[in-house]
C-alpha cells in the first residue's frame, strides 16, 4: 500500500479510528489511547480491531494468528513520515473531501494563515465540554471569519461544510439543505435520506458515529444568506442530536435581529473577535512579518520602508499593525500594494487607517471623485456590483453600455479588489469580499459618485430581459 492508497483509507475512517491511528502511530499503549478517548481498554482493541480490517491486514496466515496491532503499526510506520492526520490535509486528499465549490476558497483563505490559536482552542473547549452545540465565531468584515472557517475545515477532514458565498448566490436554504445532505449521505452512507431534512439527516447520521465521536457542520457567513422568511437563519435546528457540533461565522448584528434559537438543552456560545483585541493583534503582526519575508513581497517592502525618514521595520510593523486596526483584509491588499509601488509617494504616516479609510483612499487615487466625474467608470464599477456573479468583460461592457476598452481599465485599476476566475473561455471577473461592495453602497459614497442605486438594477434587468448573448 502507498502513501495515496493509505491517506485514501484513513479519509474514509471516521474521527475515532482516525484519532486512535494517530495515537498509535505516536506510540501510545492501549490504556494510554483508552485515556486520551476516554473509552475503555477493551473499546480501543476493538478499534483496532476494525482497523485491521479496514486496511487489509489479515488476523492469521497458515494458521498462525498474528499480533494485528504490531503489524497496523508497521503499516503506518512503512507509510508515512508524519501523522495520519498529516495526511489527510495533504493537497493529494482533501480535495475529495471537500465540496468542489469551496476548494479555490479554502485553499484561497488559508494559504497564508497563521495565529488565531485562541479561537480554535475556545472551539475545542466549547466542543469538549459539553455533548451537542453551536459555536459562533463573531467579527467584522475582514476580521478573518471566513479564513478560520477554512482553516477548521482543512484540519479537519471529517468535518461537513458550507460558505455562503452571496457574490456567486451560494446563500440559500435550499442550496445549503442540498450541499450537506450530499456530505452527509456520502459521509456517513446514509440510506432512505434523499429528501430528508436536515434534523433528520442529522439524527440519522448520528446513528452512525460512536460514543465519544462528533459530527462537526460548518457554515461560514450566516450574514449573506438570502431568506426573508422568519425562523432559524437556514432552518438550522433548535434541538441537536447528541455528539452533533456546529461551527458557525457571521457579523455582528443587534439583539433584535438574532436569527438562531435553541432548546435550553442545546449548548451555545459565541466569541466575539473584537473582543480579542491584544491577541488579534499578535497575529496581525505575525501575519505582517510573514510578508516581509515572503518572496513575492520581500523586496518591494524593504525597499519602501529603506525610503521613510529613519523607520526601522520593527516601527514599521507596530505602525501598520495599528492602522490595520487588526484588520487581516486591510493587511491583505495594503501590503501587497506597498510592494507593488502603490504608496511610493506616500510616507508611513500617511497611508490609510482600517479597512474602510483603504477603500475610501482607493477610490480617491483612481480618481473617482475627481471633478468632473469619471462617470463611465463609475458606472461600470455599479454595473459589476449589480451583476453579483462573476462577468466577462465583455458581458460588463454590454451590461454597463460602455466599450471593452474603458471596461478593461477598470479592471486593471481595481484588480486588487477582483477574483478573477479563467477556467472560463474569456476570464470572468467579480469582486472579492463583499465589505468593498458594503462600502459602494455607503449613502455618502453612492451621493458623491453621483450614481441612482435603483436605476442601475433597473437598466441591468432591462437588459438581461433582453436575452443579450453571452451572459449565463
Amino acid at each position: 500500500m502507498n502513501k495515496n492508497e493509505f491517506a485514501k483509507k484513513i479519509h474514509e475512517l471516521t474521527p475515532k479510528p482516525r484519532k486512535v491511528l494517530e495515537l498509535l502511530k505516536a506510540g501510545k499503549t492501549d490504556d494510554e489511547i483508552a485515556k486520551e478517548i476516554n473509552a475503555s481498554p477493551p473499546t480501543v482493541r476493538k478499534h483496532i480491531q476494525n482497523l485491521c480490517d479496514h486496511f487489509g491486514i489479515e488476523g492469521e496466515i497458515a494458521g498462525v494468528k498474528r499480533n494485528r496491532r504490531e503489524d497496523l503499526i508497521a503499516l503506518i510506520t512503512r507509510v508515512l513520515n508524519s501523522k495520519p492526520t498529516d495526511v489527510v490535509n495533504s493537497k493529494d486528499c482533501y480535495s475529495e473531501q471537500i465540496p468542489p465549490e469551496f476548494e479555490r476558497l479554502i485553499k484561497d483563505k488559508t494559504e497564508s494563515f497563521l495565529g488565531r490559536k485562541f479561537v480554535f482552542d475556545a472551539i475545542e473547549e466549547f466542543f469538549s465540554k459539553n455533548p451537542k452545540g453551536y459555536f459562533t465565531v463573531v467579527g467584522d468584515a475582514g476580521m478573518g471569519k471566513s479564513a478560520i472557517a477554512a482553516k477548521y475545515v482543512l484540519d479537519n477532514p471529517a468535518a461537513i461544510c458550507f460558505f455562503n458565498i452571496r457574490a456567486e448566490g451560494m446563500n440559500r436554504r435550499e442550496l445549503f439543505l442540498k450541499k450537506i445532505r450530499q456530505q452527509l449521505i456520502s459521509r456517513y452512507q446514509l440510506q432512505d435520506a434523499g429528501d430528508a431534512d436536515l434534523s433528520t439527516l442529522l439524527t440519522k447520521a448520528s446513528e452512525k458515529i460512536t460514543a465519544g465521536e462528533r459530527l462537526l457542520i460548518v457554515v461560514d457567513a450566516l450574514d449573506e444568506v438570502d431568506q426573508e422568511s422568519t425562523g432559524n437563519i437556514l432552518y438550522l435546528p433548535t434541538i441537536l442530536p447528541k455528539g452533533v457540533y456546529f461551527l458557525l461565522t457571521r457579523r455582528p448584528y443587534n439583539q433584535n435581529e438574532k436569527r438562531l434559537n435553541v432548546s435550553p438543552s442545546v449548548s451555545t456560545k459565541e466569541l466575539d473577535l473584537r473582543d480579542y483585541a491584544q491577541r488579534s493583534s499578535q497575529d496581525v503582526k505575525e501575519y505582517i512579518w510573514l510578508l516581509l519575508n515572503d518572496a513575492e513581497y520581500k523586496q518591494g517592502l524593504n525597499q519602501w520602508i529603506q525610503k521613510q525618514n529613519h523607520v526601522s521595520t520593527t516601527e514599521f510593523v507596530e505602525e501598520v499593525a495599528a492602522k490595520s486596526e487588526n484588520n487581516f483584509m486591510y493587511l491583505r491588499w495594503v501590503l501587497p500594494a506597498i510592494a507593488n509601488g502603490f504608496y511610493d509617494n506616500k510616507p508611513l504616516d500617511e497611508l490609510p487607517v482600517g479597512l474602510q479609510g483603504y477603500y475610501e483612499n482607493h477610490w480617491q487615487l483612481m480618481g473617482m471623485t475627481t471633478k468632473p466625474l469619471p462617470k463611465n467608470k463609475i458606472k461600470i464599477v455599479y454595473v459589476m456590483c449589480a451583476l453579483r456573479s462573476a462577468a466577462s468583460r465583455e458581458v460588463i461592457a454590454k451590461y454597463s453600455r460602455q466599450n471593452e476598452l474603458a471596461v478593461q481599465e477598470v479592471l486593471d485599476g481595481w484588480a486588487q479588489f477582483l477574483q478573477k476566475q479563467e477556467n472560463y473561455q474569456a476570464p470572468r471577473y467579480r469582486f472579492y469580499h463583499e465589505s468593498f461592495i458594503d462600502f459602494l453602497h455607503r449613502q455618502d459614497i453612492v451621493q458623491a459618485a453621483g450614481v441612482n442605486l435603483p436605476d442601475i438594477s433597473a437598466e441591468v434587468a432591462d437588459i438581461m430581459t433582453e436575452g443579450l448573448p453571452g451572459y449565463e
